[in-house]
């Protein structure tokens, strides 16, 4: 087993992250020590953890982010993996039919990947999701109206359900805020999950698009149990250790 000093770098970061969840700051120094490698390492980390939008570098160290974030902001977190998804995603939609997506920026990266169709609607309850569609030949994006949800700039309420409710969907791609192997997916609001449980119920499948760092851990609404899902993509390989917890649960690509 690997001891605190020869840490992998997603280990470390993953540490970072628990740590400035934990905490809101974290001090170079200290963490260098706590960690038995260089300032420059843990400097290199941070850098990289910035880029992916998941901290803000301050002197000697790093802060959390705090409170709501533009969609366009939140794209950028993580987006090398968001456009792995994508593109694992993109053999699945049909050329006509129908499909739904999320208010999520994950996928409002496969809606850029999508490429012109023959007549294929799209519903889904994110606005900047509905206006990347607007310019796809052959497709017809829809928008599920409903109320605005500040945490995560979706449609959510009595309207945003009926009006996901209101097509028979071929698949239903949605993301979530955090997937845990026996609890499932959940999300930031009790809103937001049934906006997607509506979704999915009008589902012949329901894709999940999750990068790994939220798998293993919890959010605060329920989605789905893993079982009632078709298939979980992330931009692992499916061999990857890391989604063994997963494989009795659900297909993986």
């Amino acid at each position: 087993m690997a001891t605190i000093g020869t840490l992998g770098a997603q280990q470390r970061r993953a540490m970072l992250q628990e740590r400035l969840n934990r905490d809101g700051a974290l001090r170079l120094d200290d963490i260098a020590a706590e960690l038995a490698v260089s300032a420059m390492t843990v400097r290199r980390d941070l850098d990289e953890m910035e880029a992916e939008g998941l901290l803000r570098r301050v002197r000697g160290g790093a802060i959390s982010i705090s409170g709501p974030r533009p969609f366009d902001e939140r794209r950028a977190v993580r987006a090398r993996a968001k456009q792995v998804i994508a593109t694992k995603a993109l053999a699945l939609i049909p050329q006509s039919g129908a499909i739904a997506l999320d208010a999520s920026t994950t996928t409002g990266t496969i809606a850029t990947t999508i490429g012109q169709r023959d007549g294929l609607s799209v519903v889904t309850n994110s606005f900047e999701n509905f206006i990347c569609l607007r310019s796809i030949p052959g497709v017809t994006g829809v928008l599920t109206g409903g109320e605005s949800e500040p945490k995560t700039e979706s449609l959510v309420g009595l309207l945003a359900c009926q009006g996901a409710a209101s097509v028979l969907y071929s698949r239903f791609f949605s993301s979530a805020s955090a997937v845990d192997p026996s609890l499932g997916s959940s999300e930031v609001s009790l809103d937001e999950s049934q906006v997607k449980q509506a979704f999915a119920g009008a589902a012949r499948e329901t894709i999940l698009c999750v990068d790994s760092s939220k798998l293993d851990d919890q959010s605060i609404a329920v989605s789905f149990n893993l079982r009632d899902v078709s298939l979980l993509i992330t931009e692992l390989d499916p061999r990857d250790s890391r989604l063994d917890a997963y494989r009795e649960h659900v297909e993986l690509l």
